[in-house]
C-alpha cells in the first residue's frame, strides 16, 4: 500500500480528528469528534505539538502521531514526547506505524533532539512490539510520578525511549 507521511497543518485537522477520536475511544474515553477537532486545533494553532499524518494513495488519513516538546537542562537539548500514535484498524499490519516512527526519528535528528520518549499501557502489546522492533528500549527504572487513574481500563504504563547517538 502506497502511504505518504507528512507533517500536519491545520488543514489536516478534520481528517486527523476522526482518527484521534477513535484513539481516545480505544483508551476508554467517550466518542466526541468536536472535542477531538478543538483539541487538535489548539495544539497546532498554538505550536504546542507536532503531528505527522499518514495518507494513503486515495487520500485517506490512515494514521497519525503526535509529539510534544520537552527539554533536558543537563544536555541543553530538546526531547520529544511521543504521546499519541494511532493507525486505523483497517490498515494495521501494513507498516504504517513503522513509517510514522521513521518520520519521527528523522524529525528528531533534524531538530537535534536528545531523544524520543513514550509510554504505552501494559495491555497494549501490539504497540510494545512495534516500538521494540523499531529500536525503542523499555525504561526499567521509573523516574516519572503518576497519579492513579479512575478508568476501569488497565492504565499501568510502560515507558520506552530512543536516544540520539552522541
Amino acid at each position: 500500500m502506497e502511504v505518504t507521511i507528512r507533517r500536519a497543518t491545520t488543514n489536516d485537522i478534520e481528517e486527523i480528528a476522526k482518527l484521534f477520536d477513535a484513539y481516545r475511544v480505544f483508551f476508554g474515553q467517550g466518542s466526541d469528534l468536536w472535542l477531538a477537532q478543538e483539541f487538535l486545533e489548539g495544539r497546532l494553532s498554538n505550536s504546542e505539538s507536532v503531528i505527522f499524518c499518514a495518507y494513503t494513495s486515495d487520500g485517506r488519513c490512515a494514521g497519525f502521531a503526535q509529539l510534544y516538546p520537552r527539554f533536558s537542562s543537563v544536555s541543553a537539548k530538546q526531547v520529544w514526547i511521543l504521546n499519541d500514535l494511532f493507525v486505523s484498524e483497517s490498515v494495521r499490519g501494513m507498516g504504517i506505524g513503522t513509517k510514522l516512527l521513521c518520520e519521527i526519528e528523522a524529525f528528531g535528528k533534524e531538530t537535534q533532539a536528545k531523544g524520543i520518549l513514550l509510554a504505552t499501557t501494559v495491555s497494549n502489546t501490539a504497540a510494545q512490539k512495534l516500538y521494540e522492533c523499531n529500536g525503542y528500549q523499555k525504561v526499567t527504572e521509573r523516574f516519572l510520578d503518576e497519579r492513579k487513574s479512575t478508568s476501569k481500563k488497565n492504565n499501568t504504563d510502560l515507558f520506552f525511549s530512543k536516544l540520539a547517538n552522541d
